[in-house]
């Protein structure tokens, strides 16, 4: 017998052995003098350093001033340790939600550098945000804004849960040092078809949905953008223009400003930003 227990304690330590060698090595510390911005990769369990991030200067987003103020305010004030709203930006695609969120980080980290760190997590990733904020947690010394874009849940996605749990769930809250933003084309998160569907079947329809649509209350801002008038659009490709020295008379620029919005069937700021890069080209001006 004891020679039995021997045999099956030697196997046990050879397995351990083995599983511990194919285990992925630990990940290195995160260096967040490395970079002001880091995407979670949850697959590495770690944060990947971005060495250029893709923005634009906040003066050059016109036409939403109410909300930029406001979300300036907001984050000036998570950078300076004072209390800060979790944020969701919402509403009409193409509109500088996801450019307000980064051109806000860069004015911030200008007027009080390394104050703040920018980490994205990708939507699809949503389900290990308690994970990441796990991570941002052990980070004390280091503040963190954490931004998912265009971030939204259909049918019978479950992810919403772990996104309400991260954000004030659980009996540690979020971390003092990390304030969330979030874009979404929808006001709620959640497709009206699908709160409509959980109405319908269930037996309590007002506390069927209450689950769901509570998501969106754990964001204190609610920032909203709208579809933008043309005087909206021209003013956005004057102040592109304006910015990056595309020299056009003025009634040729605004005639063909109009037309590439026709043919695109929108107008909105990515659409004025798309413009620019055309007429840029065109002009052979680097942006």
């Amino acid at each position: 017998m004891t020679k039995d227990l021997s045999d099956i304690a030697e196997r046990l330590d050879r397995l351990a052995a083995a599983l511990e060698r194919l285990a992925p090595p630990a990940p290195p510390p995160t260096d967040f003098a490395a970079a002001e911005a880091f995407v979670w990769d949850p697959r590495r369990h770690g944060l990947v350093p971005v060495a250029k991030v893709s923005r634009i200067d906040i003066d050059l987003l016109k036409r939403i001033d109410r909300v930029k103020g406001i979300l300036l305010e907001n984050t000036r004030r998570f950078a300076a340790g004072l209390p800060a709203n979790n944020v969701l930006l919402w509403g009409a695609r193409g509109m500088g939600k996801s450019s307000l969120v980064k051109a806000a980080h860069a004015a911030v980290s200008r007027e009080t550098p390394q104050s703040t760190r920018l980490v994205e997590i990708h939507r699809d990733d949503i389900d290990t945000l308690p994970e990441l904020m796990a991570v941002l947690r052990a980070a004390s010394g280091h503040r963190f804004i954490l931004f998912c874009d265009d971030l939204s849940f259909d049918g019978s996605d479950a992810s919403y849960k772990a996104l309400k749990a991260g954000l004030e769930g659980g009996i540690e809250g979020r971390p003092a040092n990390v304030v969330f933003y979030a874009t979404s084309n929808r006001r709620h998160l959640l497709p009206r078809d699908m709160m409509e569907n959980e109405r319908s079947t269930a037996i309590t329809p007002s506390e069927a949905v209450e689950e769901k649509v509570s998501l969106s209350d754990r964001f204190g801002l609610w920032l909203g953008f709208h579809p933008c008038s043309q005087d909206d659009y021209l003013a956005m490709v004057e102040g592109y223009a304006a910015a990056y020295g595309l020299k056009l008379p003025r009634d040729r620029l605004v005639a063909e400003a109009l037309e590439w919005s026709v043919t695109r069937g929108a107008r909105s700021g990515r659409v004025a930003w798309q413009f620019t890069q055309d007429l840029a080209g065109r002009l052979g001006v680097r942006l």
